[in-house]
């Protein structure tokens, strides 16, 4: 559990308030970039994904969605969303820096989905990893979670449909695309100063400012509440009745102390 302590510590967190959607189809290789880019920021990744595929290990003993009956991968599915929503509410509650991984097939989804971290005070960007559908198709053959090639071809169209919405809404200069077709090619150093650019500069969502801005001023004041609430509660340091600590001898000290825990 996230305590206060650790909240108020992130308010000197540079990727506090910064979300990073990522999209892109099957095979395209998202995993890979983020692990690149964003590495050692310190940001929480939001990825069902990860969860999903350790309960079809545990439970299934495989990965192929080829072979696996929908209704219990639905099932399966839904758990791992369930779990990952909770630990998504739980970084928001101390304004975390997050990464959201996901295909980007559905534009309305994601486009809520910033809305409502716009509102809480987010700096918003996504970054797109772009394939051509046979790199997709190639490369779904080599991971353990596959899927129908049918499959794969429907996701890289509905995916690569969005583009150009993607673009408009989180705007060009929050919008960055990685064209991930040849492993050989290491493209990613241009990226990754960019995304650590984007991670690490002030906020500039004026609701983030005044957040930050309160929350240093409880920190002042020594007060502690419910990070983003907008609740307080004084809970000053504890200080010692000055009769009490004239009768407190050097020598009694940690006697002394033992009994005020």
């Amino acid at each position: 559990m996230i305590t206060f302590t650790d909240l108020q510590e992130g308010v000197y967190d540079l990727n506090i308030f910064k979300a990073f959607f990522l999209a892109g189809g099957p095979g395209s290789g998202k995993s890979y970039v983020v692990q690149r880019t964003t590495g050692g920021l310190g940001m929480k990744v939001i990825n069902s994904d990860d969860i999903f595929e350790k309960m079809l290990d545990d439970e299934l003993g495989t990965q192929d969605l080829r072979d696996i009956d929908p209704t219990v991968r639905d099932e399966i599915r839904g758990r791992a969303k369930a779990l990952t929503k909770k630990k998504k509410d739980n970084f928001l509650e101390g304004r975390l820096g997050l990464i959201i991984d996901g295909t980007g097939k559905d534009y309305d989804k994601i486009s809520g989905q910033k809305s409502k971290l716009d509102n809480l005070g987010y700096d918003t960007y996504m970054i797109f990893v772009n394939t051509s559908l046979d790199t997709a198709l190639e490369r779904n053959q080599m991971r353990p979670r596959k899927l129908k090639d049918s499959m794969v071809t429907l996701l890289w169209n509905q995916v690569q449909q969005n583009i150009g919405k993607f673009n408009i809404l989180f705007k060009p200069s929050n919008f960055i695309i990685v064209d991930n077709n040849d492993a050989r090619e290491d493209l990613m150093p241009p990226i990754i100063k960019i995304v650590r650019r984007f991670a690490k500069k002030k906020v500039t969502n004026h609701i983030a400012q005044g957040w930050i801005k309160m929350e240093l001023a409880k920190k002042e004041r020594g007060e502690s509440g419910t990070i983003g609430t907008g609740r307080v509660t004084s809970t000053r340091k504890q200080t010692i009745d000055p009769e009490k600590l004239d009768k407190i001898q050097k020598s009694g000290f940690v006697k002394f102390a033992r009994k005020t825990r």
